[in-house]
Formats: C-alpha cells, structure tokens, sequence
C-alpha cells in the first residue's frame, strides 16, 4: 500500500495528494471536484490510482477546505487559479479529472490552456447550465438557496440535499462522507460557487476541446442525464462514454472501484499502453 494522501498548499489552493507516478511522472492526475463537494471527494482515486503508481491530487476549490477564496469568482478566475497552482507545483501539463462543476473548469481549461491538458475525464457534468433562458437559472438558484435565505445552516442543507442527488443503492458511508464535505462549505463560498456554475455555457465549443476525453456518467443521475452526455460525446472529436448504471450524480464517489477501472483504462491509453475504446459503453 502507499502512503497515506498529504495536504500541501501552494499559490493559494489546497490540494490532497498522493503517489508518485504520471504520463510522465511530471503529468498527474487532477481532480476538481463539485460543487458540494471538496478535496475529499475523489479519496477513492486518490487511495487507488496511486497504489496502482499514479500521482494524483485533488483540490480544494477556492474558497473551499484550505484554499484563499476569490473576490471575483468566474470560469476565467478559476481557470487563473488552478494554472498559478499548477505553476507552483511545477506542472506544465496534466490530466483533468472533474466532477459537475469540476468538470465545467476542466472543459474551461481545456479551451483556454489547451497545451496544458494531455486529457480529461468528464464525470456527470454537462456542456452548459441548464436551459436557454433565464427563468430556468432564476428558480434553480432561488430552490438552492431557499433554505439558506430561511436560515438554515449547511450541515441541515446538506443532509437534504446530497442523499436526493445519489442514488438508490448509494453505500451508507459514501453518503455520510458526502453529507460532511457539504456540511463544512462556507456558505459565501457556496453561495458564490453556486451564482458562477449558472453562468456556464459551452455548448458551441465543443469541437475547441481536441484532447481525448472519457466521459463517465451515473445511470440515476437527473442532474446530469446519461442523454445530455451522450450527446455531449458525440459532439467532442476524441471522446468515449462510460455508463454506470446503478449510481446518481456522484459517480466517483458511489462507484469508485468502476469508476477507477476506467480512469485507468483511460490513462493507459493516453500512454500508449492501450487502443481507443469504443465509444460507448455501459457496467450494470
């Protein structure tokens, strides 16, 4: 077994670490987790992909765990942030693992500094917010933050709001790790977080994300749909879906031994070490 994950900060951001390997060594594995979400989030990857030799590490967004929040917060702010962080840590280029609004970053990331990723692994995450109008943006912000106008604190928000986005069959300990990530979310940097996720919109831009991609969705996600995604694939140039039948909207974290089989899978390929999949696939 490897050691433990350490917490190092650098240019403002924490991150949770672990192993010592990439594609080469100096082309990690980051991940970028979502919005109710934290460091911790991707644990499983980090614990199993650096037993297998991998250098992972997963941040905390900013304002999140240990990391400087931001005064302006924007995709093009957070995109800043993490390049600084990748800067400090020596890094020029890096795969992408990302979550929801993890996985938005990472698609931003991929437009913006495109040298920089070698690959990115798109988890229940979508090409744009939501609808096409503005009605859609203002109710979903006004039923996010319902309970919080009315004084409720984070850990009651989390309690409701994170076993509605897993899914049926969710282990009893994935669910509490995720209610307590939640949980311990500053509320303006979750209120914050929140105003920039329903800004994103990529939809158009689909084809300016040249480097592979795998895309892993959760067969009971209704936040990001197993549809949205398959069409999501088939709009980028080098992309495969992977399926998971049985989990909601935090795949990774519900469904880690498959979600890791195929984050594996995925950087072997980039390495040369495997042939392309097919494009889609499906694991009950």
């Amino acid at each position: 077994m490897t050691a433990a994950p350490n917490r190092i900060t650098v240019a403002g951001t924490t991150f949770l670490q672990g192993g010592t390997g990439g594609l080469p060594p100096d082309c990690p594995l980051v991940c970028l987790h979502g919005i109710g979400g934290d460091a911790t989030s991707f644990a499983a990857q980090i614990d199993e992909l650096a037993d297998r030799g991998r250098r992972v590490l997963s941040w905390d967004m900013p304002g999140y765990g240990g990391s400087a929040p931001l005064s302006k917060m924007g995709f093009e702010t957070l995109c800043d942030r993490l390049c600084a962080a990748l800067d400090a840590l020596g890094l020029e280029q890096v795969v992408l693992a990302g979550q929801s609004i993890g996985g938005m970053i990472a698609q931003e990331m991929a437009i913006r500094h495109p040298p920089r990723i070698a690959g990115l692994v798109l988890i229940a995450t979508v090409p744009a917010f939501g609808g096409r109008d503005d009605k859609f943006r203002d109710e979903f912000l006004a039923a996010r933050l319902a309970p919080l106008d009315r004084g409720e604190s984070m850990e009651s928000l989390a309690a409701d709001a994170i076993p509605a986005v897993m899914g049926n069959n969710a282990d009893a300990d994935a669910v509490a790790d995720a209610v307590a990530a939640m949980a311990a979310i500053p509320e303006a940097a979750y209120r914050q977080v929140l105003a920039t996720l329903v800004t994103f919109n990529r939809r158009e831009d689909q084809h300016r994300i040249t480097c592979p991609c795998l895309l892993i969705a959760g067969g009971e996600d209704d936040n990001s749909p197993v549809r949205v995604m398959e069409k999501m694939a088939s709009r980028l140039p080098d992309a495969a879906l992977q399926v998971i039948e049985t989990v909601g909207h935090l795949v990774n974290s519900e469904a880690p031994e498959a979600c890791n089989t195929a984050i594996e899978a995925f950087l072997r390929r980039l390495a040369g070490e495997e042939q392309p999949r097919d494009r889609t696939e499906a694991n009950a």
